[in-house]
C-alpha cells in the first residue's frame, strides 16, 4: 500500500467536496478545482475526509493511488490557502510593471514582453527599494498553473552566470562563473 496515497486528506472549515461520477470537486472560499479519476482509483468522502483507494496492487493503479492523492491534497490547500511564487528580476534596466491585469517587462531586449495572466491567475509587482530590484509574485489556487506561468516568466531571461542577470525564483542560487584571465594578457 502506498504510503502517501493510504493517508487520508483532512478538509479544514469551509471546504466541501463531493465526487461524481469519475471526478471530485473541490469547492473552498478560494475558488472550485475539478480532478478527473482514472480507472481503478475510487474516492470517497466521509467525516470531513477524502480516502483515495485502489482497486488492486496492479502497477498501473499503485502508480496512480499517490499520484491522485497528491494532487486532491494540492487541491485542498490550494481553495484554501492557494499558491504563489515569487521570482527576482535582477540586472541595470531589468524592470517590471503591471499594467491592468498583464505584466509588462524590461529584460534588456530591443522590446517589451507583456505576459497576460491566465484565467485563475493574478500578478503582484513591486520594487524591493533596498537593492533597487523589482519582484513578481505570481499568485493562484491551482499549484500547477502557478509554477507553470513562473516558470515561463523565469524563461524568458533566464539568470546567466556571468553576470547573474535575468529573472530567478526568489531563493535561487545562481552559480557564478569566473570570466576571462589576464593569465594571456602576459600579466
Amino acid at each position: 500500500m502506498s504510503r502517501i496515497g493510504k493517508m487520508p486528506i483532512a478538509l479544514p472549515e469551509g471546504v466541501k467536496a463531493s465526487v461524481k461520477d469519475d471526478t471530485v470537486n473541490i469547492e473552498g472560499p478560494k475558488g472550485k478545482l475539478t480532478q478527473r479519476i482514472p480507472d481503478g482509483i475510487s474516492v470517497k468522502v466521509e467525516e470531513g475526509q477524502v480516502v483515495v483507494e485502489r482497486a488492486s496492487d496492479e502497477r498501473q493503479h499503485r502508480a496512480l493511488h499517490g499520484l491522485i492523492r497528491s494532487l486532491l491534497a494540492n487541491h485542498v490547500h490550494g481553495v484554501s490557502q492557494g499558491y504563489e511564487k515569487a521570482l527576482d528580476i535582477v540586472g541595470v534596466g531589468y524592470r517590471a510593471e503591471l499594467v491592468g491585469k498583464n505584466v509588462h517587462l524590461q529584460l534588456g531586449f530591443s522590446h517589451g514582453i507583456e505576459v497576460q495572466p491566465q484565467e485563475g491567475i493574478e500578478f503582484e509587482v513591486g520594487q524591493d527599494r533596498a537593492n533597487r530590484q523589482f519582484f513578481i509574485i505570481v499568485r493562484g489556487i491551482d499549484k500547477q498553473l502557478v509554477g507553470q506561468t513562473a516558470a515561463n516568466i523565469r524563461a524568458m531571461r533566464k539568470p546567466e552566470p556571468y553576470k547573474g542577470k535575468g529573472v530567478r525564483y526568489r531563493g535561487e542560487v545562481v552559480r557564478r562563473k569566473v570570466g576571462k584571465s589576464a593569465v594571456g594578457a602576459g600579466f
